[in-house]
């Protein structure tokens, strides 16, 4: 079997933010993992938990995989674009507002595949 990953795309999340996250759950099995993310207080933490349930999804339904075996391979958090904005200021000035976006990517695997690999 060979690894599956999913993606979470244009989150209104930061790059940054959402890394701080995601290093909570690499290299872990994915019953600990969903552990973390379910009482990890930060924002991100629901949406990468939605792409690790995906993720596991994926896994089950493409490579029939058995979830107990799965584990988090790799997990990063790319930049997406950024969208930006003004606001107006005092004397007629504008401050420039950045609204950044990200792409979460999780990809479990079996941990036999690990050790072919």
């Amino acid at each position: 079997m060979t690894e599956t990953r999913a993606t979470t795309r244009f989150v209104r999340l930061t790059a940054q933010k959402a890394r701080l996250v995601v290093d909570l759950i690499r290299g872990k099995r994915v019953e600990a993992a969903l552990s973390i993310l379910e009482y990890t207080p930060k924002r991100g933490a629901k949406t990468v938990l939605k792409t690790l349930r995906s993720a596991v999804a994926n896994a089950e339904t493409t490579q029939h995989a058995d979830v107990d075996t799965l584990y988090v391979k790799r997990a990063f958090v790319d930049e997406g674009p950024t969208a930006k904005r003004f606001l107006s200021r005092a004397h007629g000035r504008a401050t420039p507002v950045f609204k950044r976006t990200s792409h979460i990517t999780v990809i479990v695997a079996p941990r036999g595949a690990s050790e072919e690999a």
